[in-house]
């Protein structure tokens, strides 16, 4: 968002704005060669990352959508400005269900799913703002009869895996579960089976 609004205040050439050869020069590594933006922020298409946090990208784009009307007004926008919705329906799912799950969140949280995995990070982000949680790679993370979880505990991607001792609470505890897009459903059971094994139990299903 701190980049789109550099590129919302050019549109609108406002007080804020960077002079020309400074936004060049600050979008040099992320922009195609010969990009202008006298230019080329004349049409705006904004198209989003398949997995990011739909949130975040639709605010990214309302924000450029307010500020080409500005420039422009809205009875010409359609000329100016779009917006492809190019979320991925399954992460879409994943955090719909996880924020009405954080609504009353359970005791502690347990994502599944690559940790280079952008949607995956995604959903351990918005599950860490309201209770514990715990982003694996897979079921072998979890280690019932040692009763520790090998996690990593932050958003980036880089960030070292860490184990934690006595993760599981004593008595009755509420886990919430959740997975990255691409986990297969076999995997979610594995995790299932080594939650339970870690209470000694063995599961029904």
């Amino acid at each position: 968002m701190e980049e789109a609004r550099l590129v919302c205040d050019y549109i609108e050439q406002n007080e804020r704005a960077l002079s020309r050869d400074a936004f060049i020069e600050h979008f040099r590594e992320k922009a195609t060669p010969g990009f202008d933006p006298d230019r080329d922020l004349t049409r705006i298409g904004v198209a989003n990352q398949t997995t990011m946090l739909a949130s975040e990208s639709l605010a990214i784009a309302e924000e450029i959508r307010k500020s080409m009307a500005r420039r422009y007004g809205e009875e010409a926008l359609s000329e100016h400005f779009r917006s492809f919705d190019t979320i991925c329906s399954a992460t879409q799912e994943r955090q719909d269900a996880v924020l009405k799950m954080m609504q009353d969140p359970p005791d502690l949280m347990i994502v599944i799913g690559g940790y280079n995995s952008s949607n995956t990070n995604h959903l351990a982000h918005i599950c860490r703002q309201r209770t514990v949680t715990f982003h694996i790679a897979d079921s072998s993370a979890i280690d019932p009869e040692a009763g520790t979880i090998r996690h990593k505990p932050e958003l980036a991607a880089d960030a070292p895996e860490v184990v934690t001792h006595d993760w599981l609470p004593a008595g009755p505890v509420t886990i919430g579960l959740t997975a990255g897009a691409s986990t297969p459903n076999n995997k979610i059971g594995e995790t299932i089976e080594r939650i339970l094994a870690t209470r000694g139990l063995t599961p029904t299903f």
